[in-house]
């Protein structure tokens, strides 16, 4: 997928190990991409209004206070293992209502940090997910919160689900389709890697971009599932073979951002690759709610 000038001023900013970037930078690395200066400079212009991005008295750019929630947990992919305890067996033991008040934002937000920790609705007003992340329910609603669900909302562990709803339960999450997703990017990761070091400059920097940010994607659709309901083989591979790549990336990146003065993060984000994730989970709920039509 080609980059959209909003994901690339947000991939490249999340990368700063410290300071800020210069708008020069930014456009850029827009050419690489065929992104005009004018179209760059549109988006940033939004992204500065929406507190996405802000800007110091040097005229040089950082995520700002909006970006940042969602950033810390795009970041928390290198990690993902350590995000899951051992699965105590019930199919499902997180609730959350949704039903807040604040309008048509309000309801957004929540559903943007229900998408992220992979919660699927099992009745009206009751999304749902397995409780096998680190920390429990009181982790889980902390880190919703902090990603934008409405503090009022409830979230609270569930018992045991009557045999028929537990059974709809473990159809909530297309498991085939994550593995075979997971499949399908590790295998690009590693063709692309095999292709990096024939490219020139400039091309390396878009094909990691746009390969590493695809893999990117994926992990971060992943619910995170126990391995009894979907296995975690593919994913921890795919994972693995991100780590790898994601050093081959900033490589790639690395000359271009020291000759404007930008220092990187040890790993490489794309905060932007979230809302991606999320209309792809909408989707598949709306699925799932459907009764499996497209």
């Amino acid at each position: 997928m080609a980059a959209s000038p909003r994901s690339l001023i947000l991939d490249l900013l999340s990368t700063l190990s410290r300071g800020a970037m210069p708008v020069r930078a930014l456009v850029g690395a827009g050419t690489h991409f065929g992104i005009s200066e004018n179209n760059l400079r549109v988006a940033l212009a939004r992204l500065l209004r929406s507190g996405r991005v802000e800007r110091d008295e040097r005229g040089r750019y950082r995520l700002g206070p909006a970006a940042r929630a969602v950033q810390r947990r795009v970041a928390s992919w290198r990690r993902s293992e350590e995000q899951v305890r051992r699965w105590n067996g019930r199919c499902a033991s997180e609730l959350t209502g949704r039903r807040a008040r604040g309008g048509r934002a309000s309801g957004r937000q929540n559903e943007r940090a229900l998408g992220l920790l992979g919660f699927r609705s099992l009745a009206p007003g009751l999304e749902i997910r397995p409780d096998n992340l680190a920390g429990g329910v009181a982790s889980l609603r902390e880190t919703l919160v902090g990603l934008g669900l409405d503090p009022a909302a409830p979230v609270v562990g569930l018992g045991d689900l009557d045999p028929e709803r537990e059974a709809r339960a473990r159809t909530l999450w297309d498991g085939e389709a994550l593995v075979r997703a997971q499949g399908e990017a590790r295998r690009a990761l590693e063709v692309s890697a095999a292709r990096l070091p024939s490219l020139s400059d400039g091309e390396a920097m878009v094909e990691s971009f746009e390969c590493g940010g695809a893999a990117l994607r994926t992990i971060i659709r992943d619910p995170l599932l126990p391995d009894a309901l979907v296995p975690g083989d593919e994913r921890r591979a795919l994972v693995e073979a991100m780590k790898r790549y994601d050093r081959l990336g900033r490589a790639a990146w690395r000359g271009f951002l020291a000759a404007h003065g930008v220092v990187q993060r040890r790993a490489a984000l794309d905060t932007q690759q979230t809302d991606r994730a999320l209309a792809a989970v909408r989707g598949e709920a709306r699925r799932v709610a459907s009764g499996g039509r497209p």
